[in-house]
């Protein structure tokens, strides 16, 4: 994910949103929402598997990112 600014806004550059229509979590609040600890959170950041931006000593990751890794994390179970 990438952030674009051009003359007259900031966009993000995969879905094409305003930024200031992006909600940002905090580190907690993804470790809620993925049912992990902070730690797991804070691995998956510095690895560069999720994407954050860093806003003094905390990290903020944008909700879409939460989301799409959550989906692109899936693993489905086959019946046979």
């Amino acid at each position: 994910m990438r952030v674009m600014c051009g003359r007259f806004r900031c966009v993000m550059a995969a879905g094409e949103r305003p930024l200031n229509e992006v909600v940002f979590l905090t580190v907690a609040e993804v470790a809620a929402v993925m049912r992990v600890s902070k730690m797991t959170v804070y691995r998956l950041v510095h690895s560069g598997h999720l994407p954050a931006i860093r806003v003094g000593r905390s990290f903020r990751v944008p909700e879409q990112a939460v989301h799409e890794y959550l989906r692109e994390s899936y693993v489905g179970v086959e019946t046979a």
